[in-house]
Formats: C-alpha cells, structure tokens, sequence
C-alpha cells in the first residue's frame, strides 16, 4: 500500500464514525411516533428525547479538548466509539422514558466523533489531499443518514406486510427498539477497526516524541518533505503549547493574530445549524407527515433525504480543493435561503378542509363523531387546523392520527415544498454542512486546535440541541410557513456576516494558512 492509500485508509477509518453519527443522529426520527404513543409523550418530551444526545455532547465537548491533548486523538476516539456502543445498546432495551433520555445522553457524549475525527484528519492528511478528506468524514455522515432512514423505511414495511419475521421478532410492538438497535453492530466495528490507525504525528510532535511522529510519517508522506513538515510544526510551538493550561489556551485563542479565525469559526458555527438541518435531519418523517401524503410515504420521502446528502455531499468532496472554501459556502448559504423561501411560500399557500366522505376512511379506532364540528369547514393554515384536531379529539388522539387526517384533508402544492425541502438539503451537504469542519481543520495551529475545535463545536452544538429540542413547539406553535421563513432569514443573515471575513485556504499548509491569516489581521 503506497503513502497516498494509507493517508486514505487511516482517514476513512476513523471517519467511519461519522457513519455512527449519522446512523445515530437519524434513527431517531423514524421512532418518535412509536415512543410518543408507547410513553405518552407531549411535544416537550419528544423535544427533550430527541434532543438528549445534543445536551450530552455540551458536557463532551468540555473534555473534549483536555482529553486529546492529554492522551492523544486515538485514545479519545477509541473511548468515543465505545461510548457509542453502550448507547445503542441501552437505548434498544431501554425500560422507561427516562431510561432512553438516559441512553441517549451516553451516546451524546460520543457525538465529538465528528469533532475529534475532523481533528485527526486534518492533521494526518498532506495539505494537498486535506478538503477531500476530511469532507470524507462528512461523506460518511451522511451514508450514514441515508442508512438510518432506509433501515427505519424496510422496519416500518415489514411491520405492516405481516410477514412471519416481523411476527417473530414482535415488529409491531417493539419496532424503535429494533430501529435504535441498528447502530450496534457498526458501533462494534468502528471500535475495532480504530486500533489499527497511528496516533497524530503532529500531536506526537507537540508532546515532544519526534521519532515516533517522523515514523508515523513515513507511512503517509513523501520522504522529502518530512523534515521540512517536523520544523514547520515545531516552529508553531512559539503559538503555544500542548503544555500550556487551558486558561492560557484560551487566552492564546483569543490573541489579536487569531482574530478573523475566531470570527469565522463563530459566525460558521451558528449559520450552519441554525439553517434548520438538524430540524429535518432528526424529525423527517414527521415533516413529510405535514405534507399529506402518511405515515408511509413519510418514510418513503425520508429515503430521499438520504439520497440528495450522499450525491450532493460527494460533489463537495470533488470538488472542495477545486472551487475552494469561500465561493461554496457562500453560494451554499443563499442557495439554503432560497430554499426556505419556496417551502414557507408552499405552507403559506395551503388550506386544510375534511370533507364528510375522508371520515369514512380515517383509521377505525379513531372517535369520528368527535370530528363532526370540524367537517367541511375551511382552515387557512396548518396551526389554526392542528388547534381545531386536539379540541375535537384531545391532545394524545389528535398527535397520534395527524397524519392520517392531514392526508385526507390538505390541500397544497406538496411538490413544491418537497422540493424545497430536497433543495435545502443539497446545498447544505454541498457547503456548510462539509465545509465547517474543512475550515476547523485549518483555520487554528495545531498547539491551539484541542481547544479550538471543541469550542467552536460546542458554540454549534449548543444550537443544534436547541433546534432539536423546539422543533416540536415550533411546528405546533409557529406553523411550517413561519419556521421556514426564519431559517431563510437566518441563512441570510449569516451569508452577509461571514462574507468580509472568510478566507480562501485550498492547497495550504496549516502554518502558511495561520500565517496568512496573522498577516490579514494586522494588515487589516
């Protein structure tokens, strides 16, 4: 094997646990009607269930930082991915509500995978080869979205054709158990297979063991350049160093020459999950439920979801170190805008009516009588319609047939909301959602990059829990017309924000790019 496909191997290795998150993140979403209807679940509590590993992984990413300058990128990622199986496992046997919101915050912990993986590739990859792998991590992200929602799709189809296994196995009855318990057996393999990459050879640079470093780095870059490497990253160690405490880390971070990287890495944070994607990545069956077409095309339409993020997301991958990082970003940005402008327009435009022949074929354990008062009559949007349902058939009834009654009673142009809703995805998998942890890679000196990364991940990780947690509340309280029309703004917002500042960093080495970056501050 030559030094370009170890690079590569060792990337794809530890980036395999982005497939764990992906898997982990999105498997939840086909199980929230099961465990709202098995535990009697309100809208705070599905909030609070769903969003449970984005408050795990507040309190990861706090030790995050310490833990891999003090023991190294491998050891954490090797803790990370055993915290990952415990999770799936205790998730699937959970006993309780709170036993699962327990499970899930386990598995939050492990959600610095993506942070600690960003980390490692950027500074295991040479320079030229960086973008691709490190968007790598993201690629497999993503397949692993695309695999969670096909899994919960092929549960969902076998529990409804009755078929002999699915009677076996109690589908019915236990389908979110077999949904969560998906994520066991790749947990088990990324763990094992991550004993087979190195440690950082930067990381080792910066804890003084050289040679372990340069024969670390003979497995992956060309002979004439090592020495030159080691200098570069041992002169760096006048930034600051693995020794240094985390005040005085922090201190060095927010240093004057570390401005604009600061900045940027904020600005990008915040703009990257308040896009709204964990919004549709964690609840798309229950967002394609509000365009009227079931419980069974909503899983079905997730597929997709899955499929634009693979195909839009490889696209990145070929193309991050040609375009570079600034031109894809910000024509993501806007793209996103544009794309929650057409689906606010498509719910601002529709009605919901039930006509009297639709209650005839509305599920027969339903109280039809209960929705007499509300046959025939107009409602203008899906708030005033949804407030109508829980008067009619109270809160628990009118959560649990949604779908049913929406589908027999909206009328709205679903095609042109599904594709906004597709069209957000894509460009979100062909910019931010990639390119953030392209940039984190780069942007901060390795001696600073163990505090660096996990704050500015923390900063989005704090939105992505809250997304996830009012998700339910904005849909019930807000209406898909007016949630889409903030995250349009949002995405708006952060375009402009981030526009004077964001710097162009393909083809750079980390020390050219803080160099460049330290020379734009002062010039500027």
């Amino acid at each position: 094997m030559n030094k370009q496909a170890k690079a590569f191997f060792y990337s794809i290795v530890v980036a395999l646990g982005g497939f764990v998150f992906g898997l982990d993140a999105a498997v939840i979403s086909g199980t929230v009607k099961f465990i709202t209807a098995e535990f009697g679940l309100n809208e705070v509590q599905v909030g609070t269930v769903v969003s449970a590993p984005g408050f795990g992984v507040l309190l990861a990413l706090l030790i995050a930082g310490p833990m891999c300058n003090k023991l190294g990128r491998k050891k954490t990622l090797i803790i990370i991915a055993a915290l990952y199986w415990v999770s799936a496992v205790t998730s699937a046997l959970a006993p309780s509500y709170v036993g699962l919101i327990c499970a899930r915050f386990l598995g939050g912990l492990a959600f610095t995978s993506i942070t600690v993986a960003a980390m490692y590739i950027g500074e295991i990859a040479p320079p030229k080869w960086r973008g691709k792998l490190v968007s790598i991590n993201q690629m497999n992200i993503v397949v692993g979205l695309s695999s969670a929602y096909f899994i919960n799709f092929l549960l969902l189809s076998g529990m409804n054709s009755g078929a002999e296994w699915a009677l076996k196995l109690n589908l019915e009855e236990h389908i979110w158990r077999f949904m969560l318990g998906s994520e066991i057996i790749p947990a088990f393999i990324w763990l094992a297979l991550l004993f087979f990459v190195p440690e950082s050879p930067r990381w080792l640079v910066y804890r003084g063991r050289i040679e372990e470093a340069k024969a670390i780095m003979h497995r992956i870059t060309p002979d004439d350049e090592i020495e030159q490497q080691i200098r570069e990253m041992e002169e760096s160690l006048h930034h600051g160093t693995e020794e240094l405490s985390a005040m005085s880390q922090f201190k060095e971070l927010f240093h004057k020459r570390m401005r604009i990287a600061v900045i940027v890495g904020i600005i990008i944070a915040i703009a990257q999950q308040l896009s709204g994607i964990n919004a549709i990545l964690f609840y798309a069956p229950t967002v394609f439920e509000q365009l009227g077409g079931g419980t069974d095309a909503a899983f079905q339409q997730s597929i997709w979801v899955g499929m634009v993020s693979v195909v839009f997301t490889f696209a990145a991958i070929m193309l991050v170190d040609r375009l570079g990082r600034r031109p894809m970003i910000l024509f993501g940005l806007l793209w996103i805008m544009a794309s929650h402008l057409l689906c606010s327009y498509g719910f601002k435009t529709a009605t919901y009516s039930l006509p009297p022949e639709a209650v005839k074929v509305l599920p027969a354990d339903m109280d039809k009588e209960a929705l007499v008062p509300m046959v025939g009559k107009l409602f203008s949007s899906d708030i005033e319609f949804k407030a109508a349902l829980i008067d009619s058939l109270g809160e628990e009834q009118a959560r649990h047939h949604s779908a049913s009654i929406i589908k027999e009673s909206a009328t709205m142009n679903a095609g042109l909301i599904l594709g906004g809703i597709l069209s957000f995805i894509a460009a979100f998998h062909f910019s931010v959602g990639p390119l953030m942890w392209v940039l984190f890679s780069e942007l901060f000196p390795t001696s600073l990059r163990g505090v660096a990364i996990p704050l500015f991940a923390l900063i989005s990780s704090v939105i992505s829990f809250l997304v996830q947690f009012l998700f339910p509340w904005q849909l019930a309280n807000m209406g898909g017309a007016s949630m889409f029309l903030f995250y349009a703004l949002v995405s708006l917002v952060g375009c402009v924000a981030i526009w004077p500042f964001l710097p162009e960093t393909k083809n750079m080495s980390i020390e050219e790019i803080q160099l460049a970056l330290e020379k734009k501050t002062l010039d500027g």
